[in-house]
């Protein structure tokens, strides 16, 4: 069972974006982040997020069963959950891709107190992306 925590900062919207993400497997944390690319909005910050996040996953545990997925974005969470994102479908398309090559995904939208690994390394990666 791996968990994975995945955040995006974004300043101005859409505007340079930090994505974080914090993994979790037994006693063993991994923590990543890096600048986005090109600027995002707040939505599309959070999806390259997830996607960041389930890269790194599959990279470093490519056999993980069980994935506790948790983000503090809700409309990530319900279009997840439905397989559906009126206006982000196609990167919705791209994360449900990534997910399909784990057994057994498992989405859960946390507050974001309770995401602060992966909220602080997003933060980290937006200063790094403004300069």
């Amino acid at each position: 069972m791996i968990k994975l925590y995945t955040d995006a900062a974004t300043k101005g919207n859409p505007g340079p974006t930090g994505l974080g993400a914090l993994l979790v497997a037994g006693q063993e944390q991994v923590q990543v982040k890096q600048a986005a690319p090109r600027p995002l909005s707040n939505h599309e910050g959070e999806f390259a997020a997830a996607r960041f996040g389930f890269t790194t996953l599959q990279k470093r545990f490519p056999q993980a069963g069980i994935v506790y997925f948790y983000t503090d974005s809700r409309l990530l969470a319900d279009a997840v959950g439905k397989g559906y994102a009126k206006h982000y479908q196609a990167e919705l398309d791209l994360l449900l891709a990534q997910m399909d090559g784990f057994a057994t995904v498992i989405t859960q939208w946390v507050p974001e107190k309770q995401n602060q690994g992966a909220h602080h390394l997003a933060n980290q990666a937006l200063r790094q992306a403004e300069g």
